[in-house]
């Protein structure tokens, strides 16, 4: 994927979201909620040297408290419910844009736009999913675009993290990543691998 290519991912993603904050025509649907939460933009250096190719998320922080203090909510199993699909944030739908093809276990994500959310689940494997239905709110969760769903590694926090925290890491070699989800006392996970032009 060129440079230009992805800028023309990013500016149409942007757009999109953008037109989400729009004033709704006269008898048309109430415009979304303005926004709640601190936003953020993480990103990852996928190119090799002299090449500046990132992947990025832009997703919406929430609070453990709202508003960061107050009375702690309960996160897991309660404000986000096990085993139904979550957005991955808050405010608009979780934003993921990669320039390289992205490979996790047997299966390639192929370079693009895509939004992100999230299937909890207590017992059972908590899956991160892949949708190809980007530049929306986050809520309803739109199942029905899923380009793929991921098993994610769950392990547990000895401090609790008071706000949704996304990072993206290099694990050992080059194209080695992982992508972490840090939330009250748990931390789930997903390593990947990026195929590089």
């Amino acid at each position: 994927m060129t440079k230009l290519t992805t800028v023309a991912l990013f500016t149409l993603a942007l757009a999109g979201t953008t037109a989400l904050f729009a004033q709704a025509p006269a008898g048309g649907p109430p415009p979304p909620r303005a926004r709640v939460s601190p936003h953020d933009t993480i990103t990852a250096n996928v190119g090799g040297r002299g090449d500046s190719r990132k992947i990025t998320i832009t997703y919406g922080r929430p609070y453990s408290a709202k508003g960061g203090q107050g009375e702690v909510r309960k996160i897991w199993g309660t404000l986000v419910p096990w085993d139904k699909a979550d957005r991955l944030g808050a405010d608009e739908a979780t934003l993921l844009i990669t320039p390289v093809p992205i490979v996790v276990g047997e299966k390639t994500i192929p370079a693009g736009a895509y939004t992100l959310y999230i299937v909890p689940s207590e017992h059972g494997a908590s899956k991160l999913a892949f949708s190809s239905n980007i530049a929306k709110w986050g809520i309803p969760v739109d199942e029905t675009h899923d380009v793929a769903r991921f098993d994610l590694t769950r392990s547990a926090l000895a401090s609790p993290v008071n706000q949704l925290t996304l990072t993206l890491e290099r694990e050992g070699t080059t194209d080695n990543y992982a992508l972490h989800i840090w939330w009250e006392t748990t931390k789930f996970s997903l390593p990947f691998a990026v195929k590089r032009s």
